[in-house]
C-alpha cells in the first residue's frame, strides 16, 4: 500500500478524528495504528514491529540517541520550569502590570505580540515557544484568549522564518535551491539571490501576515475564534477569572514574590535568546569545514543542541533570580523542587502530543504518502499557467497529511524546478516559491505538525482549540494566495499576482471596517 492512493487514508483518518472528536492523543493513536497496519499490509506481527520501531525511533535512531528529538523534548521540559520560576519570582506579574500602564487596548497587546513574532526570526521552534511565553502575561491582562495568542504566534513563526535567509529555514531552503539548480543545469543564478527574489512570490506569507493584521485592528474574529474571544470576555466580566481558559495543568497555586520586577522576566528571556544564538553561531562555525558567511554558519548549526544549552543556562539563571528574591525564605529547597515539579508537569501533555506526532510522521514517511502525491503532480499534463496554483495546493495537502513543511520542501522543490525547466523556464522561481507557500499553509492546518503543537505549547492553549480556531483563518489566507498564483500564471507577472493579493487584503479590510460597529470598541467596553 506504500506509495499508492491508499497511503493517503491513515493521515486523513487522524486529521478528521482530531477535528471531530477534539481528543488529540486518541486521534493520533488511531492514526498511528492505521498507518502501521497499512505499512505492514495488515499483518499483525509486522504491524506491532512497526509500532515498536516508530516509538523507539523517536528516541533512538541508527544505533544512537536521536539527539534532535530528545533535545527538543528536554528543552520543552526546561521551558516549563523556566516559566514556572519566572512566575514565582513575580516577573510575569510585574511585566503584566508594567505593560497594562503602556498598552491600553487589546489591539495594542496583539500588535505587540505580532511584532515580537516578526523580530524573533532565527528559528520557528524558538519563535513559537519564546514569543508565547513573553506575550502571555500581557494578553492575559487584556482578556485575549489563549487560542488567539496561539494563532498570532503560529502566524508569525514559520511565515517569517520561510522568508528570512538568516534562519534555520532559510539556510535549509537555500541549500535545496542550490541542489535543484545543479540538477536542472542552471548556472547563472545564485541560490541566495534566488531565495531573495522569491520572497515577494511567497503569497501565502503576505496573505497570512496581512490577514492577521486585519483581524487584529478590525477586531472582526469569526468562526470558532469568535466564540473563544467572546467567552473569554464574558468570563472576565462576570466571574473575574483570569485563568478561566488556561489548560487544567496551569490551574495551580504557586507562591509568587510580590516584590518581583520586570527584570525577573526580561533577564531570563534575553538570556535564553542570547545563549541560544551564541551556541548556534559557535556550533555552526565548528560544523563548517571551511570559512562561510553568516547564512552558512546558521545553516550548519544544530538548533536542537543550541536550544538545549540555552535552556540549561536559562534554568540556572531563573533559579538564581528565584533564590535572590526569596533569600529570606528558610524553605528555598522546597521552593526550587516545587518549581521544577510543577514546571515539568505542565509540559507533559505537549510532550505526549509531540511524541505521537513524530511517530505518525515516521510511519507516514514509510507509507510514502508525500512521494505519491508529488508523483501525481509530476505526471499530470497541466497547462503551465496553472502550475504555480497546483504546486501551492499540492504542497499544502502534502504538508497537511505528513505534518512536515520541510519534508514537503525536499519532495516538491526538485519537482517544481524540473517541471518548470521543461515547460516554462520563466516560472522556475514562482513555482518553487509556491511550494514554500503551500507547505507553510499545510503546516498551519495540520494537527500533527510539530510547529502547530509548539505554538499551542508556547501559548499554553489546548492543542485542538488552536487547530480549530486557526483553520478558518489559514483557509482564508490560502484562498487569497491561490487567487494570486492563478493571476501570476495567467499574466506571467509576479508583481501583478502580488498586487492582486495586496488589493484583496485591502478589500477585506474595508469590508470589515464597514461591518464594525463603534459600539463594541475596547474603550467603550471598558476592556
Amino acid at each position: 500500500m506504500a506509495g499508492t492512493v491508499w497511503s493517503i487514508i491513515p493521515p486523513l483518518i487522524a486529521i478528521i478524528m482530531v477535528l471531530l472528536t477534539k481528543r488529540v492523543l486518541l486521534s493520533l493513536g488511531i492514526g498511528i495504528l492505521f498507518s502501521a497496519l497499512f505499512v505492514a499490509n495488515f499483518q499483525p506481527i509486522t504491524t506491532f514491529s512497526y509500532l515498536r520501531d516508530s516509538f523507539f525511533g523517536v528516541f533512538w535512531d541508527n544505533g544512537q540517541i536521536n539527539t534532535w528529538n530528545v533535545f527538543i523534548l528536554l528543552f520543552i521540559l526546561m521551558l516549563g520550569v523556566i516559566t514556572t520560576f519566572v512566575t514565582m519570582t513575580g516577573g510575569a506579574k510585574a511585566f503584566g502590570d508594567w505593560m497594562m500602564m503602556r498598552v491600553k487596548t487589546k489591539v495594542g497587546a496583539q500588535l505587540m505580540t505580532m511584532v515580537l513574532g516578526i523580530i524573533v526570526f532565527i528559528d520557528d521552534y524558538f519563535n513559537s515557544l519564546a514569543v508565547g511565553q513573553v506575550a502571555r502575561p500581557l494578553t492575559d491582562r487584556h482578556h485575549i484568549s489563549r487560542a488567539k495568542l496561539a494563532y498570532i504566534v503560529d502566524s508569525t513563526a514559520a511565515p517569517i522564518c520561510v522568508i528570512s535567509p538568516i534562519s534555520s529555514w532559510g539556510a535549509y531552503i537555500i541549500g535545496l535551491i542550490g541542489s535543484v539548480f545543479m540538477t536542472i543545469g542552471i548556472t547563472g543564478k545564485s541560490a541566495l539571490g534566488s531565495f531573495i527574489e522569491m520572497i515577494p512570490m511567497n503569497f501565502y506569507v503576505w496573505a497570512a501576515l496581512g490577514f492577521l493584521f486585519i483581524i487584529i485592528v478590525t477586531k472582526k474574529d469569526f468562526g470558532p475564534m469568535k466564540h473563544f474571544e467572546q467567552k473569554r470576555m464574558h468570563s472576565e466580566r462576570e466571574e473575574g477569572m483570569e485563568e478561566q481558559f488556561q489548560p487544567s495543568i496551569q490551574k495551580r497555586k504557586l507562591p509568587i514574590n510580590e516584590n518581583g520586577t520586570i527584570r525577573d522576566l526580561f533577564i531570563p528571556i534575553i538570556g535564553l535568546f542570547l545563549s541560544t544564538i551564541i551556541v548556534m553561531y559557535m556550533n555552526g562555525k565548528q560544523n563548517l569545514e571551511s570559512e562561510g558567511d553568516l547564512i552558512q554558519i546558521f545553516g550548519s548549526a544544530d538548533v536542537s543542541l543550541a536550544l538545549l544549552y540555552g535552556g540549561l543556562f536559562t534554568v540556572c539563571l531563573t533559579m538564581i533570580l528565584l533564590l535572590i528574591g526569596n533569600r529570606k525564605n528558610d524553605q528555598l529547597h522546597r521552593l526550587l523542587l516545587l518549581g521544577i515539579k510543577e514546571g515539568s508537569k505542565s509540559m507533559v501533555p505537549a510532550l505526549l502530543i509531540l511524541v505521537f506526532a513524530w511517530m505518525i510522521t515516521s510511519l507516514i514517511d514509510e507509507l510514502k504518502t508525500g512521494a505519491y502525491l508529488a508523483g501525481v503532480i509530476e505526471t499530470s499534463n497541466l497547462n503551465p499557467m496553472f502550475l504555480p496554483f497546483m504546486m501551492f495546493i499540492t504542497a499544502g495537502f502534502i504538508a497537511l497529511s505528513t505534518g512536515t513543511s520541510w519534508g514537503s520542501f525536499a519532495l516538491l522543490l526538485p519537482i517544481a524546478g524540473t517541471i518548470a525547466a521543461n515547460t516554462e523556464p520563466s516560472l522556475i522561481l514562482p513555482m518553487m516559491a509556491s511550494v514554500l507557500a503551500g507547505a507553510v499553509f499545510g503546516d498551519h492546518c495540520s494537527p500533527i505538525s510539530d510547529t502547530t503543537i509548539l505554538s499551542s505549547t508556547g501559548a499554553n492553549c489546548h492543542h485542538i482549540d488552536h487547530v480549530t480556531t486557526q483553520l478558518p483563518y489559514a483557509l482564508t489566507s490560502a484562498t487569497i494566495a491561490s487567487i494570486g498564483y492563478l493571476v501570476l500564471g495567467l499574466t506571467g507577472n509576479v508583481w501583478v499576482g502580488f498586487a492582486t493579493v495586496f488589493l484583496m487584503l485591502i478589500a477585506i479590510f474595508l469590508f470589515f471596517q464597514m461591518k464594525t460597529s463603534p459600539k463594541i470598541t475596547d474603550e467603550k467596553k471598558g476592556v
